[in-house]
């Protein structure tokens, strides 16, 4: 791929996503109407229904050996192809996933979770509508438009649509060593990241690692009268409670010894480019849901940005004991805990893993019994945008949202992109998201910024004209 002048899509194509605009918002909602959530206790024929209807949208632009694969123990993938640019073309992977997080607390939503409604406020709401539905149906949006106007596309164009995603992508490794000769590329197009602001384009060039380390305290072998026993027996709670706390120190930042000593440093140029993004306080805490008076966490000699995208952070994702709906005046016989990490770009995850299990595992409250298991250690991932691919990007991005792109990093995790990129040979990986600030992904009243929507969209058909020169 050669650098070239800019490329845009013609305004035929840019008319036809504009006119049909309203069909693609009826095919989103359709689409997150499936309650594919991949979590454990959920029906995994939702997932399978998502996929179906996937692979038929697929076939209804035009794309080519449209399949739903399927590996031994996991949720469905969907791929789809169009190589009719012939073999000096250019070829793009486009990534996206079709499974969703579960709906959360449903008393919460202000609408239901699966029934998609838009509202006066521009947004459409429903659980995977942001995440990452629109993430399929921006690039149908472009293909269609492409195909249905010009009877082409300028590039190949490969698609993968995975099942697993809000999982942890247990199963890729996998699923691309049975198919690796389906997925050469020579770019890679992700659009499960974020914007930086509400119709700002952002392109992601960093993502967070993560660590899990599941925690069970056992005291008892069945619970008892907390007043008959209560003083001298310990009960589990109260020990994994103590034990939680020795994890970070009074301003929150992460107590674990060593943990954050191979945390990269920024340079002055890299903490520079973080001090140029626009940053509101009041904007950030509201969009966030903090309450008035509440401080920030962590180290204080660090950005909010750089806490958020190249620091450390931790966070007890799950907490077990007895639900209060059916607590009654007793000791606790057994707690459990799911402690979370999210590791800086570049930090070692299996070494993270093992100093979280061993601090736990020492010294633990009244001498209780503690069982660990590291449930999860993927590192995390930082390109260099530099080259046409990202140049493409950028023009794109700019074509589509009326405005110039900013470069920004992800505190999530999205374990696969290291992996994908290199079993690729190292190919670019271009991460483009729809998610904004307000949008609420994996909570409740997740929602989906129309005009960004429609913008991301156009961008999309841009990026690949862009990307064919």
């Amino acid at each position: 791929m050669l650098s070239c002048a800019a490329v845009p899509a013609p305004q035929s194509i840019l008319d036809s996503i504009d006119r049909r605009f309203d069909v693609t918002i009826e095919e989103l909602t359709d689409l997150a109407r499936i309650p594919s959530v991949s979590a454990a206790g959920f029906d995994p024929v939702e997932v399978e229904r998502s996929a179906e209807r996937v692979a038929e949208l697929f076939s209804d632009v035009g794309l080519h050996g449209v399949e739903i694969l399927r590996i031994d123990g996991a949720h469905p993938y969907v791929t789809a192809e169009w190589l009719d640019a012939g073999p000096d073309a250019p070829t793009a992977l486009i990534y996206a996933h079709h499974d969703v997080q579960p709906p959360g607390r449903l008393e919460h939503w202000q609408t239901p979770a699966f029934e998609p409604t838009r509202r006066a406020d521009g947004r459409l709401y429903g659980r995977g509508v942001v995440d990452d539905k629109a993430g399929i149906l921006l690039h149908v949006a472009a293909l269609r438009a492409w195909l249905d106007t010009k009877g082409f596309l300028p590039i190949n164009v490969k698609l993968i649509v995975e099942g697993e995603e809000e999982i942890g992508s247990d199963h890729l490794a996998e699923f691309l060593r049975t198919h690796r000769e389906r997925f050469d590329a020579d770019v890679l197009i992700l659009s499960d990241t974020a914007n930086l602001d509400t119709g700002l384009p952002s392109l992601t060039t960093s993502l967070r690692g993560i660590v899990a380390v599941d925690v069970t305290v056992r005291a008892l072998d069945h619970p008892i009268h907390s007043g008959m026993w209560g003083g001298p027996v310990p009960d589990a709670a109260t020990a994994l409670s103590m034990l939680l706390a020795r994890l970070v120190d009074d301003s929150g930042e992460i107590a674990v010894p060593g943990l954050l000593d191979d945390v990269p440093v920024l340079s002055a140029a890299q903490r520079a480019a973080l001090d140029v993004l626009p940053f509101d306080e009041a904007v950030f805490r509201r969009d966030a849901g903090m309450p008035h008076g509440s401080r920030f966490v962590g180290d204080g000699r660090y950005s909010v940005y750089e806490r958020i995208w190249y620091r450390p952070s931790l966070a007890i994702t799950a907490l077990e004991a007895m639900p209060l709906a059916t607590a009654a005046n007793q000791l606790i016989a057994e707690a459990k805990a799911r402690v979370g990490v999210r590791l800086a770009p570049g930090q070692d995850a299996d070494r993270v893993a093992r100093l979280l299990v061993e601090f736990l595992a020492s010294d633990p409250p009244h001498g209780l019994t503690v069982e660990l298991e590291a449930t999860t250690a993927v590192p995390g991932w930082r390109t260099t945008p530099e080259g046409p691919a990202f140049d493409a990007a950028r023009r794109a991005l700019a074509a589509g949202f009326g405005r110039e792109s900013v470069e920004i990093g992800c505190g999530g995790s999205i374990p696969f992109v290291g992996p994908f990129s290199s079993v690729l040979g190292g190919i670019p990986a271009l991460l483009l998201g729809l998610e904004d600030p307000p949008c609420n992904a994996h909570g409740e009243n997740e929602s989906l910024d129309l005009d960004d929507f429609r913008k991301a969209s156009r961008s999309s058909a841009h990026l690949l004209a862009e990307l064919s020169c």
